[in-house]
């Protein structure tokens, strides 16, 4: 079983910032991640979906990779999103994040082209081959990738890669989940979805990588602590105060409201780029009331 989390408990989706004409803004990240760590965050993946990976070329990526590790140095482990649905890519990309002295990869499943179980196996083991030394974590979400990873083909990849030590799981099926803890012992869950973190943690999870931490980081650190430290009343009643955010957060496509929620909080990180579009007036009142309720507008 896994008893020290790989990559700490509180993972920060972090989001990419744009400057008005949609350039990366590289100092801002900067700034966020800095914040981010301060507020909590144990590790912070970066270019991943939140990240917006899909609108960003490869060289923005490995200047991210950069410039962030650069302001949070040991304090926090980053990991990179180097997955992609073309094997070579996705290799190419972490040899990369490897090189720049990252502490990992996020491995999003396929999408698009639908490979089958066969084709995930041999996908992630020709990635982790490129890179032993390096750590992995898997990240399973079928809403977006059209595929399930499912947790027999995990562990046939950890039996065989000992560098796959860690998987996000976004599938939203508990029960999976379950079989996953049973199938592949020593593998690290990490909760995709920050409304189903506390149900995760109960069935063997290790900790989340988080959307919401970016607004209550040191609430979601507490609550994860508070359940590991024997205090199940105290970690619900965190969880419950959190929800309402939890849910408004997803009110429409990650990470459009986010990104709002943050330029309401007093970080101009501007709006997704295309094909994403900023929140609308319907999702800015959803997320206005729920974030004045927890002192989060600046």
């Amino acid at each position: 079983m896994v008893r020290e989390p790989p990559f700490g408990r509180v993972l920060t989706a972090m989001v990419t910032p744009f400057t008005p004409d949609g350039q990366v803004n590289y100092p801002l990240a900067e700034q966020l991640a800095d914040y981010l760590v301060a507020q909590g965050s144990d590790g912070l993946v970066v270019a991943g979906t939140t990240g917006e990976s899909p609108t960003l070329a490869w060289e923005e990526e490995y200047e991210l990779f950069r410039v962030v590790k650069g302001a949070v140095g040991n304090r926090a482990r980053v990991l990179a999103g180097t997955g992609a649905n073309s094997t070579q890519e996705a290799v190419a990309a972490t040899v990369k994040a490897a090189q720049l002295g990252l502490d990992g990869s996020l491995q999003v499943v396929p999408y698009y082209n639908k490979p089958p179980q066969a084709g995930l196996l041999a996908h992630f083991r020709t990635i982790a081959q490129a890179v032993p030394d390096f750590p992995l974590m898997l990240y399973n979400i079928p809403g977006r990738t059209g595929v399930n990873l499912l947790p027999e083909t995990v562990a046939e990849l950890a039996a065989k890669a000992a560098n796959i030590v860690a998987i996000k799981e976004a599938s939203g099926n508990l029960e999976q989940v379950a079989q996953l803890r049973q199938l592949a012992p020593g593998v690290a869950i990490y909760s995709g979805d920050d409304s189903l973190t506390l149900p995760l943690l109960a069935l063997g999870a290790v900790g989340v990588v988080s959307v919401a931490s970016h607004l209550v980081g040191g609430e979601i650190q507490r609550m994860v602590q508070a359940f590991f430290q024997g205090q199940p009343e105290r970690a619900q009643e965190l969880y419950n105060k959190m929800y309402p955010l939890y849910k408004a957060l997803f009110a429409t496509t990650n990470p459009i409201p986010v990104k709002r929620a943050l330029e309401l909080a007093g970080w101009p990180v501007g709006t997704p780029r295309l094909p994403l579009v900023a929140a609308s007036p319907e999702v800015e009142q959803i997320l206005r009331p729920v974030m004045q309720a927890l002192h989060l507008l600046a």
